[in-house]
């Protein structure tokens, strides 16, 4: 048998659809810039419906608007997740765009808001906690109705952490509780909802990669709370010079990551593309770090 026939054979055992996610209904949350936004549009390549979940309305739209006008589909519904209103309507525009079907839900939302322990105010600590933890469950449990379901379909829902869940983080004991907690998270739903209904649930942790949470503090990128609070993000560029090892007047050397540079949005969102496609179809429960080597 020939090579090419051995592959037509193993793409029909496969059963693969003309994309990877072929008329599958996804919620993207945080994906109006960085690894979401790259995500949405990987995802609407593949033939995925996207839904584009962010506080930042004109950039949802904008990125929805890209996507649409590129021959995809999608649907910008901007709102703050830290409003459990918001969550309903969500989830229910996302059904009603996917004739009554949700497949795929990116637990994506999320940014930075460090401190030394000692120095961690109870807003930080409840504001990340509760941004990181309880919206990836406030929003399955809202889609439940479109998961708990025996229709043949693939389902899947894929959580964001870091290496900061992972290993820890000085500075970060937040968000390093938060992204652990988001493994267990993860974990039970694969246990729950794998044996009756087929849904599949992973952890992606990433490292190093290149966004504003990681671009030079000096910048200016800041989120804005519903308050009106601004959390500056990124880091210092002397500090981050350090961890490179080098002087912020040099270019940094990364020693502390085998590939010896940090990741694109574009390479994250390629790994958030496998995990959700049907190449990943028998994993499960498991954490799949992106990070070019780091912390092996």
């Amino acid at each position: 048998m020939s090579a090419a026939s051995r592959a037509g054979q193993i793409a029909a055992h496969l059963n693969y659809p003309s994309g990877l996610l072929q008329d599958q209904v996804a919620i993207i949350t945080g994906s109006a810039q960085g690894i979401g936004a790259e995500v949405a549009k990987a995802f609407a390549r593949e033939g995925a419906k996207v839904v584009i979940s962010d506080v930042d309305a004109a950039k949802a739209n904008a990125i929805a608007k890209e996507i649409n006008n590129s021959g995809g589909s999608a649907l910008a519904v901007p709102g703050d997740l830290l409003n459990d209103s918001y969550i309903t309507t969500l989830v229910k525009a996302a059904a009603e765009f996917g004739n009554g079907k949700i497949h795929i839900i990116i637990n994506n939302a999320g940014f930075t808001w460090d401190a030394v322990i000692h120095k961690t105010s109870d807003k930080q600590w409840d504001t990340i906690l509760a941004l990181h933890c309880s919206v990836p469950f406030k929003i399955t449990r809202a889609a439940a109705p479109y998961f708990r379901v025996k229709d043949g379909e693939p389902r899947n829902i894929i959580n964001i952490s870091s290496t900061s869940g992972l290993h820890g983080n000085a500075g970060q004991a937040n968000y390093a509780m938060a992204k652990a907690g988001v493994t267990g998270f993860t974990k039970t739903i694969a246990k729950e909802w794998g044996p009756a209904f087929g849904v599949r649930a992973n952890t992606v942790a990433f490292g190093h990669i290149q966004t504003r949470l990681t671009a030079a503090k000096e910048a200016g990128a800041a989120a804005v709370l519903p308050d009106g609070t601004k959390v500056a993000l990124g880091i210092p560029s002397a500090q981050a010079a350090a961890k490179a090892g080098g002087a912020a007047d040099k270019a940094p050397t990364y020693p502390d990551i085998p590939l010896g540079r940090p990741g694109t949005a574009e390479e994250a969102a390629k790994a958030v593309l496998a995990v959700a496609s049907p190449l990943f179809s028998y994993v499960s429960g498991q954490t799949i770090s992106v990070t070019g080597g780091r912390n092996i």
